[in-house]
């Protein structure tokens, strides 16, 4: 493959540029905690918006997901329709202006804080801190891997060379800009990302000959699914899989199911509410985080799908096969191969805005974790320590770097409704509890909250296949791999276990 380097590096000093001075804007303005935590509670509707949705879709959305659409198929589409409904509507009516307002009377800063506060209770903040800090380092590196997987196919860099590079830099624009460095730069990425995937969608169509006759190919592509697929449910990339198999069990609990409700309940995500002035701000960002949504994980599915009939006609392949089994290299093949070089340049762009948007709202909210909800509370600090927040970021970026390191192929999607499944489980009763029902209790919520993680942990090392398995420890204590053998347990994800356990 042969870089065009001028175009590159203009393209990325472009962009370097941008970022740069959005981060010290951020820096400038942020004169206080509450600038840093919250960005000052004053914050525009569409910067709001924007930086919801560009810290929920990020690479492991568009590369990991996309690439588990070129697998599975349009039946994950499900998914950003359950994204819209559940996490923007539902998110944004029913929960964020009821946070946003308790937030505010209860002058908490943090997830963790505003639990503590609404329950009265020092133990719940400092055990839903200890549990984001332990949970935070896995979806952030399966996010670095995406961005990392991209960069690697598209410029022939080392894999981990790419994946040290690109934690750096987030790594500095998070340290100095705080909350509202973040969410500045978070509308610029999501503007990006909303133009990269517009034109990913309407070069895909015209490469392919149009809408119907697209889909029509990808249908009768359907005698191409391998035998072991097929036996597994599999019935071609625009048909659901067979109820009740395995691959339909795999589909609807784990992808579409663990992801669309776990939205809800994630800490990096809430925390967005309580950065504006009124529900007014709160009510203009709805449409625009809805579109957001559909422009960026739609797209990315259903480009997804579609390149199985790219690869057909071009190499006689599906995109499983031309990925050598792994999905998480579907999508950055596709791109490469289909798309103009100069498009690969701004789609890696595209991506990496995706990946620095959602990454740069995990490192934020691993680093108020560990210095504003455990340090002062552990060690009985009055004041916030805003060196505290910074290194306990710099700990979770190195930390989910390791793991970027060691965790397997393919692992993006499933990382990803692991980390959703583990925040719906153990955080979505009592924070729905805490913001409408003024009798929840603080023992009620503490049991909710600890009982559903320990479920989720006992389920993922037990229960479910995906993870019991090379996990192994299972196998160690009692010598079976998972405990409960019979169909459908081995694949029922295990939110739909540890939600109505907490509940």
């Amino acid at each position: 493959m042969n870089i065009n380097f001028p175009l590159l590096l203009s393209i990325v000093a472009v962009f370097v540029v941008c970022i740069g001075y959005l981060a010290y804007l951020g820096y400038r303005r942020t004169q206080s905690s509450a600038d840093y935590l919250v960005a000052g509670r004053s914050t525009h509707p569409f910067v709001m918006a924007m930086s919801y949705g560009a810290a929920f879709i990020s690479t492991s959305a568009i590369v990991g997901f996309g690439g588990v659409a070129g697998l599975y198929g349009l039946g994950l589409l499900w998914l950003p329709l359950c994204n819209i409904v559940i996490g923007i509507l539902i998110a944004f009516i029913f929960f964020g202006k009821r946070t946003r307002q308790m937030g505010r009377n209860l002058d908490a800063c943090t997830f963790p804080e505003f639990l503590g506060k609404r329950y009265r209770s020092n133990g719940i903040r400092l055990t839903a801190a200890a549990i984001i800090v332990t949970t935070i380092p896995l979806y952030s590196s399966v996010v670095l891997i995406g961005g990392a997987c991209f960069v690697q196919e598209s410029f022939q860099l080392s894999y981990n060379t790419a994946l040290l590079i690109f934690a750096s830099f987030i790594a500095v624009y998070v340290l100095i800009g705080g909350l509202k460095g973040v969410m500045y730069i978070d509308s610029l990425l999501g503007s990006i990302m909303l133009c990269g995937m517009g034109y990913l969608l309407i070069f895909t169509y015209c490469k392919l000959g149009g809408v119907v006759s697209s889909h029509q190919q990808l249908t009768e592509l359907a005698p191409l699914v391998p035998a072991k697929l097929t036996a597994l449910g599999h019935q071609g990339w625009t048909a659901m899989p067979v109820f009740n198999s395995q691959w339909w069990w795999i589909l609807v609990s784990t992808l579409i199911l663990g992801v669309g409700i776990g939205v809800l309940a994630q800490p990096q995500l809430a925390v967005r509410f309580m950065t504006v002035r009124s529900n007014r701000e709160l009510n203009r960002a709805v449409m625009v985080g809805s579109v957001f949504i559909l422009m960026t994980a739609g797209v990315a599915y259903v480009v997804g799908a579609l390149s199985n009939v790219y690869f057909h006609q071009m190499n006689g392949k599906i995109a499983i096969d031309m990925a050598n089994g792994n999905p998480d290299m579907i999508i950055p093949l596709y791109i490469n191969n289909a798309m103009p070089r100069w498009f690969v340049y701004v789609f890696t762009l595209t991506l990496l805005s995706a990946a620095m948007s959602t990454l740069s709202s995990l490192y934020h909210v691993t680093g108020t974790s560990v210095g504003h909800d455990l340090y002062r509370n552990l060690f009985r600090r009055a004041r916030n320590s805003m060196t505290v927040n910074r290194l306990g970021l710099v700990v979770g970026i190195i930390v989910s770097v390791v793991l970027g390191f060691v965790l397997p192929t393919g692992i993006i999607a499933r990382g990803t409704a692991i980390f959703f499944g583990i925040c719906a489980g153990t955080f979505l009763p009592v924070y729905a509890a805490g913001i409408y029902w003024k009798g929840a209790t603080r023992a009620g919520a503490m049991i909710s909250m600890v009982g559903g993680f320990t479920v989720s942990a006992f389920c993922l090392l037990f229960l479910h296949k995906s993870e019991a398995l090379p996990l192994g420890i299972c196998k160690l204590l009692t010598g079976k791999a998972i405990l409960i053998e019979q169909f459908p347990w081995p694949f029922v994800d295990p939110l739909l276990i540890s939600l109505p356990v907490s509940t």
